[in-house]
Formats: C-alpha cells, sequence, structure tokens
C-alpha cells in the first residue's frame, strides 16, 4: 500500500489529467465554454443537431485556447525563476567581492560625494 502509486484519471484513455500541467483546467473551461455555446445556440435557433455541433466546436476551441494560454503563461513564469535563481546564484558568488556590482555602485557614490 505505501508503495503502491495511485492511477491518475485518464481522458479518453490518452491524457492523464491529474499529470499533465494544465489539463484538468483546460477541459473544465472547455466543459463551461461547450455548455455556455450549445445552449446559447439552441435557444436563439432551435435546432438541436447544430446547437450540438456548436457545442463540440466550443468545447475544442475553448480547451484548446485556456491550455496554450496556461501554457505560455507556466513558461513565462519559469523563465522568470530561471533568472531569479541566476540573480541570487551571482550575488552569494559576488558578495564582499570586487566585483560586487552593489559594492561598486557605493564606491563611485562615495567618490562622487567627498568632492
Amino acid at each position: 500500500l505505501a508503495g503502491e502509486e495511485k492511477e491518475g484519471y485518464r481522458l479518453l484513455g490518452i491524457l492523464d489529467v491529474q499529470k499533465t500541467p494544465c489539463a484538468r483546467e483546460a477541459v473544465l473551461h472547455g466543459a463551461g465554454a461547450s455548455l455556455a455555446a450549445g445552449l446559447l445556440h439552441f435557444l436563439a435557433t432551435s435546432r438541436v443537431k447544430r446547437s450540438f455541433d456548436v457545442g463540440a466546436g466550443g468545447f475544442l476551441l475553448a480547451t484548446l485556447a485556456s491550455w496554450c494560454y496556461c501554457r505560455a503563461s507556466n513558461a513565462r513564469q519559469r523563465a522568470q525563476q530561471r533568472m531569479i535563481q541566476h540573480g541570487m546564484k551571482n550575488k552569494i558568488i559576488y558578495q564582499g567581492t570586487p566585483a560586487d556590482p552593489a559594492r561598486s555602485g557605493q564606491n563611485s557614490q562615495a567618490t562622487s560625494g567627498s568632492s
């Protein structure tokens, strides 16, 4: 039991929703958009088959758009984290040395202020 790994929910047998980043939110957004688009189209036209098609199209479009937006947002966030980690590593390496950017800024202020 302790070594057993819990199997995630698979959508259509191919996509593990729990392990794939952004998949759960994208499917939920797609389901909401599908319901809204299909229902609104049905209320406007009273055509069942066409409303179902509009709902299916809304699901595909909203799921794809939500997934792409989420993945791009995650990529942007990872890039910012890498940049911050790199800056923190450089600060730790150069702190207290003549190559320290913060120290060189203080030295130039001290020499200009003493004039």
